[in-house]
């Protein structure tokens, strides 16, 4: 049989393109619906708690070994470590520049509308509540804000901090990012977030912020340390009397704070703390700024942030009823009473429960109130809480518009996140000689294991059949392998029928599944038609692989960010979605070699969508993989930090990636073998120009020109049909 140029392999790629989105049938999805894999939606997500559950299981071993304060205190010192690296370096402090813009007299106190930068340029909007009877300096209260809608004008925080000034509290309340006056992803048509809701433009942001190497709660976090700044610059506050609550995002920010800061004495998160095990187990994981990255692998819980506050007063809030598992409050409290006896304050750790659901409600506020007035007064505030008139959101306002975009412009959160981006980039020495493109391939090798967290196996792979279809000219062998101990990866073995000599073959790997493209008219079957012999993958996560999204998340989760559960738990552990797929494709591969219908010296990669992102990182470590074809493949990682919206990008992210590499530096390191990109995508997916795409792939240009190889790498548009020209040319 003569041999089959790469070309072929393109040529199939660009002229049978409608059938990349063919539906998928029953019996190519054959484990679907099988008795004996009626949990194979749940494979991933359980895989990925069972990792958690044995990180867990070494913290509390960890945690039941401290014995004493000093134990405690080096506890803490770690604690303060792990969260300042995950997070990203904070910002060096800059002059607030804060300035009142107005003024609202009420009876008993007064509200002063704040603007300050807390980086430069990056305004924050806030409502400072100043008692106007009593003596000052009064104690203050910082109050951090949910995701309630209306910002810091939301009337059930405006009850609160009324209360709090008429009760003798300076208190203080700023808008976060994405909501109230600081929308940061605006739509001037909309007059509002392009997106549904603040969680969704968090996990947006998220996702640009993790590229780069931080959390956005990097971001969040500092505004909390600059709003606590400018607190204590006021001549009405007394610093040592300062203390901080709120709900939900708010109690998650107070439990950061708090551990992060000393000058706050007094803590009451309400509605957040639980255990990482029980909402593994429920909810899962919230929106992006209350994940921190790889806190599990890291041996931490929620229980560390009490812990780490030790042994000032601290006074965890919970519904019974809340989505926030009450029984891992309860378990984080048992764990934080042991460590405040140890440290010698018993008396200054308690919980409080309440039988409802979500919010800072009336209850918990007084029991707020209470803890506030004996820590902070010397005396316990049974005062029940009168019921206020609030203000109109548009009174709270700071800007004109009541947004910070529109009357001030300035940073956002991606401006900076650009800024931030552009700071560190790695060294990329030029790829003029084939040494150091010798060196650049080693480099990316190392890279891509390290990053994307990669762990390579040996010895041959499990292999189980399950039957064959026959064609006219060929046949499909339905089976699964082992990629490791507990992941199973469905396959699809088309093999043409010959007379026996050994093949070229291909990996073909899209995201949208291994059934994808193997309709009648398809590009399996023309792949195969071409004497190639094709395994299709469902590697862990896609196709029969796909989990299922929880109860609680909406459409729009899955829109912007696919499997979210999945992709943050694997963060949260210390893996990648990218990493475990490279393995699983790598698994692939030693199953393919070892076929006897299989050429192992020509093993090509065909990859779809997200699933040409992870055949990239496959192919830089596995040499095996002779020659690439890239389809819809996202153009770089920069340009999901450089635009402010993305779908269906954070699947695909390796924490961290651009202080090493990028997509074009992957495709260098492939030099000399044949790459070809076809259709480059941007962060919407939307068809980037061939020009604009060579322009980002210059390096990997530069690379395969410095082998003598420049016909290797191939950039193309299909455009939906037309004159392909030199993409179906021989490579030189």
């Amino acid at each position: 049989m003569r041999r089959l140029g790469f070309p072929v392999l393109v040529a199939a790629l660009l002229l049978l393109a409608p059938a990349l989105h063919a539906q998928s049938s029953e019996e190519l999805n054959f484990l679907t619906g099988h008795t004996d894999f009626a949990r194979i939606r749940n494979m991933l997500p359980e895989y990925l708690n069972r990792i958690a559950a044995a990180q867990l299981e070494g913290r509390r071993k960890q945690i039941a070994q401290l014995s004493n304060s000093d134990d405690i205190s080096k506890r803490r010192v770690y604690i303060r470590e792990r969260l300042l690296s995950d997070l990203g370096a904070f910002p060096e402090k800059t002059p607030l520049n804060a300035r009142t813009v107005a003024v609202l007299e009420r009876n008993g106190y007064r509200i002063e509308k704040i603007i300050f930068e807390s980086q430069p340029r990056f305004y924050v909007t806030a409502n400072l509540y100043v008692p106007t009877t009593g003596q000052g300096p009064y104690p203050a209260v910082l109050f951090p804000l949910g995701h309630e809608r209306g910002g810091k004008a939301n009337p059930t925080w405006q009850q609160l901090l009324v209360t709090l000034a008429k009760r003798g509290y300076v208190a203080l309340a700023w808008d976060p990012i994405g909501q109230g006056e600081r929308v940061q992803i605006y739509g001037p048509d909309l007059e509002d977030s392009q997106l549904p809701g603040s969680t969704t433009e968090h996990s947006i942001l998220g996702v640009q912020c993790l590229l780069a190497g931080d959390a956005v709660a990097r971001y969040t976090i500092w505004d909390g340390i600059r709003a606590l700044d400018y607190l204590l610059s006021r001549k009405e506050v007394d610093p040592a009397r300062v203390a901080c609550t709120g709900n939900s995002g708010g109690g998650t920010h107070t439990a950061y704070l708090s551990a992060l800061d000393d000058r706050i004495k007094v803590a009451m998160p309400s509605c957040y703390i639980t255990t990482w095990g029980r909402l593994l187990a429920t909810i899962g994981p919230q929106d992006a700024e209350q994940c921190i990255p790889f806190w599990i692998r890291d041996g931490l819980d929620h229980a560390d942030f009490v812990n780490a506050f030790a042994p000032k007063p601290y006074l965890i809030l919970s519904a019974i009823r809340d989505f926030f598992s009450i029984s891992g409050a309860r378990e984080s409290y048992e764990e934080a009473r042991r460590v405040y006896s140890l440290a010698g304050a018993p008396e200054k750790i308690s919980m409080f429960e309440w039988d409802d659901g979500h919010g800072y409600n009336h209850e918990r506020r007084e029991a707020a109130y209470r803890w506030l007035g004996r820590w902070l007064k010397g005396h316990e505030d049974l005062e029940p809480e009168q019921p206020i008139e609030p203000e109109t959101y548009e009174g709270l306002w700071c800007t004109d518009s009541g947004q910070v975009v529109t009357s001030l412009g300035g940073e956002t959160v991606t401006s900076l996140n650009i800024k931030r981006a552009e700071q560190s980039p790695p060294v990329r020495p030029p790829l003029t000689t084939s040494q150091a493109v010798a060196a650049h391939r080693e480099l990316m090798k190392q890279s891509v294991e390290r990053l994307a967290v990669v762990e390579r196996r040996t010895g041959p792979v499990k292999v189980t059949p399950f039957g064959q279809i026959e064609k006219s000219n060929y046949r499909i062998e339905k089976l699964i392998y082992e990629s490791e101990p507990g992941i199973i990866i469905p396959a699809l073995l088309f093999v043409p029928k010959s007379r026996g000599e050994r093949n070229p073959a291909v990996v073909y790997i899209n995201s949208n599944g291994k059934a994808a493209g193997a309709s009648s008219d398809g590009d399996i079957p023309a792949l195969v038609a071409r004497g190639y012999v094709v395994l299709a993958v469902d590697v862990r996560g896609w196709g029969e692989t796909r989990p299922l999204p929880n109860d609680d998340q909406s459409n729009d989760v899955y829109r912007y960010f696919g499997h979210y559960d999945s992709a943050m738990t694997a963060i949260l552990v210390g893996k990648t979605m990218v990493g475990m797929r490279v393995e699983d494709i790598i698994r692939g591969v030693d199953m393919l070699a070892a076929r006897s219908e299989v050429d192992a010296r020509q093993i090509y990669g065909f990859g779809v969508g997200s699933g040409a992102l992870t055949l990239l990182h496959a192919a830089v470590l596995d040499e095996r993989i002779k020659r690439v074809a890239l389809d819809r493949l996202l153009v770089s990682y920069k340009s999901a930090v450089n635009y402010k919206l993305h779908r269906d990008v954070f699947e695909s992210v390796v924490p961290g990636v651009l202080k090493s590499y990028d997509l074009p530096d992957l495709a260098a390191a492939l030099a000399p073998r044949a790459v070809w990109i076809v259709d480059a995508q941007d962060p919407l997916g939307k068809l980037v120009r061939v020009p604009e795409a060579k322009k980002a792939y210059a390096r990997a240009i530069e690379a395969f020109k410095a082998l003598q190889s420049e016909s290797k790498l191939r950039m193309e548009a299909r455009g939906g049909g037309g004159e392909l020209g030199a993409v179906l040319e021989e490579s030189k």
